[in-house]
Parts: C-alpha cells; sequence; structure tokens
C-alpha cells in the first residue's frame, strides 16, 4: 500500500473521512508535507494521468482517499528522487499491476541502467540532474520549442548541457500555459517576479551563508526552502485576490 501524504498509512484527513474530498481540502491535507504544491500543480498532475478523479454533475473535482495517497506518493518522488513525471506514471501503474517495479534513478545514473551494488554506490549522494533528452521526453516537447523557451530565460541549463530536476516541472507547466494561448514570450514578467522573488529571500539567507559555523551555514539551507515555500504560498494568495477569484 503507498503511503499517504503524511507519511503513514491511514493517517491525516484522508483517513478519517471516508468521503470524497475537495480540491481545496486535497491541498491542505497535502501542505502538511509539500508545503509548496499549489491547486495547479494537483490539476496538472490529474492532466498528466497521474489521478483521476470523480467529477459532479456541475464538474467539480472530488478525491478519494486513494487519490490523495497516490498524489502524495506522486510528490514524493519527484521531490527525493527527481524523476519525471512519464517514469513516475509508468512506475506507479506497475506496482498496482502487483509487478515488482525497482524504483528508476535519474542523474549519475540513467533511467534503464542496473543499480549498483550498495558496495558500489557512490559515498556522495547523486546530483539531481536530468539530460536533455529526458527533459524533452518528459514534457513532450520537441527541441525547437526548447529552445526557444531557453531564449526567453524560462529554462537554462546547469552545467555540461544537463538541467536541474525541477526543469521539467517548469516545462510541464509552460506547455499547460500554452494550451490557454499564453505564449513563452508572455511569461518573461512571471520569470522576472521569480528572479526578484529568489533575490529577496537569498539575501535573507545570506548572513547564515557567509557564517564560520558550519551547522549554521547548514541551516541557511533550510531556512530557503522554507522561505521559498512561503513565498510561493503568497505569489499564489496575491494573484487569485487580485483576480477576484476563489478557487475551488
Amino acid at each position: 500500500m503507498l503511503r499517504s501524504p503524511s507519511g503513514g498509512a491511514g493517517s491525516g484527513t484522508a483517513a478519517r473521512d471516508s468521503g470524497l474530498m475537495s480540491i481545496g481540502t486535497v491541498l491542505n491535507v497535502l501542505r502538511d508535507e509539500f508545503p509548496e504544491v499549489t491547486i495547479s500543480k494537483i490539476r496538472f498532475l490529474e492532466s498528466e494521468g497521474l489521478v483521476e478523479p470523480q467529477r459532479t454533475p456541475s464538474g467539480y473535482r472530488k478525491f478519494s482517499a486513494g487519490d490523495v495517497e497516490r498524489l502524495g506518493h506522486v510528490l514524493r518522488m519527484q521531490r527525493d528522487h527527481y524523476l519525471p513525471l512519464r517514469v513516475i506514471r509508468e512506475h506507479l501503474d506497475a506496482m498496482e499491476r502487483g509487478e515488482a517495479a525497482p524504483l528508476p534513478l535519474v542523474g549519475r545514473q540513467r533511467i534503464g541502467e542496473a543499480v549498483p551494488e550498495p558496495s558500489e554506490a557512490p559515498v556522495a549522494p547523486a546530483v539531481a540532474r536530468i539530460g536533455r533528452a529526458d527533459l524533452l521526453a518528459a514534457a513532450g516537447i520537441d527541441e525547437g520549442t526548447l529552445q526557444e523557451w531557453e531564449s526567453y530565460g524560462l529554462i537554462a541549463p546547469v552545467q555540461d548541457g544537463a538541467y536541474d530536476a525541477e526543469a521539467v516541472t517548469v516545462a510541464s507547466l509552460v506547455a499547460e500555459l500554452g494550451r490557454f494561448g499564453i505564449e513563452p514570450r508572455h511569461l518573461r514578467v512571471m520569470k522576472a517576479a521569480a528572479d526578484r522573488e529568489a533575490g529577496l529571500v537569498d539575501q535573507v539567507v545570506a548572513p547564515l551563508k557567509r557564517h564560520r559555523n558550519p551547522q549554521t551555514r547548514a541551516h541557511a539551507e533550510e531556512r530557503t526552502k522554507e522561505l521559498a515555500a512561503l513565498a510561493v504560498r503568497l505569489h499564489a494568495a496575491l494573484v487569485t485576490t487580485a483576480l477576484g477569484i476563489r478557487l475551488p
């Protein structure tokens, strides 16, 4: 059985309520473990076939406890293992069929290669990187589209032509927005806002990063994640407030 989003089977709201949940309730459940998750992210995972909630006659999504559990597993695999959604979907489908499904790796270990024995495993954790071909496949785009997005600064390789694993999420969201007629050139304002927000967070944690105490410097990373999650939630709230809408 897949773990619940809070880390234990049968825990949290999903276990207490055997009925169906709205997308807003699901968001609150997931945010205990994934503070950066948004309603748009949940909708995107649905569009990619990772979860299939029921629909009311009026079109509202209704999620079961199993749906929430599956979403938590998907988000956990993205966060902890940096896997493309296509690979996650295939892995979960194999598990549900009762097949043995070793977890694929992305980064130094290529998808499809044999997993090294414990004695051969590197001491340092694998760098979260994804190759260009894997990024194209995961996002379902072609080379020309990726080049266009790069020209607008929406996606950029980090080193040796590889990409940060989060580039998969960015590419998928840019593609989803494109289905609504929002072109990459329209997203430059979002990229600029994100850069300013990142600069603000970096300014706050900069003293911790420069500290002589190694533990204090290590704490800077956790503080950065915490501030980034808060910035994302504030940004989402400000956008919905400016639009005068209430998400279902």
